[in-house]
């Protein structure tokens, strides 16, 4: 899977219906030349969806004692575009593009301002907690996700 990634986007900020989550860079995230090492993106992104749930009303904790399912990254394309520096102020998107049976179908980006660094699209599955197998997403999650979207 490729990011389906619309270049003029990058210089106009998140889509509206968007959460966005700050970011700050410290020193722990970067390389010896103080840039963002890459796998440290996938981390601002997980952080980001955590806080994305929280902000609809649930924690992860929730989830897995009273429903019974976790979430967990299926598929995952990322394409890195410009570098975050030490220091720098992020913001981090979640755009939920679809949800359907037991997955989850995320646009994420990291900017520094209106400027894109890191676009990817995330699927998430929706597994119950005992077999880690794929099941449907409660529908009490799924009214959340439809009423935040709006």
């Amino acid at each position: 899977m490729r990011p389906r990634f619309n270049p003029q986007s990058t210089q106009h900020g998140p889509p509206a219906a968007a959460f966005v989550w700050p970011v700050r860079v410290y020193y722990e995230d970067t390389d010896a030349a103080g840039v963002v090492f890459y796998a440290n993106y996938l981390k601002f992104m997980e952080r980001a969806r955590t806080e994305w749930l929280r902000a609809l009303g649930f924690e992860q904790t929730t989830l897995m004692h009273d429903h019974n399912v976790v979430f967990v990254v299926r598929s995952l394309a990322v394409e890195f575009l410009r570098p975050a520096l030490f220091n720098d102020e992020l913001e981090v998107t979640v755009d939920l593009r679809g949800a359907r049976g037991s997955l989850l179908e995320i646009a994420q980006s990291v900017r520094r301002g209106a400027l894109s660094l890191v676009v990817g699209e995330v699927g998430v599955a929706c597994v119950n907690t005992q077999s880690f197998k794929p099941v449907r997403i409660p529908p009490a999650i799924l009214e959340k996700l439809a009423l935040g979207q709006a």
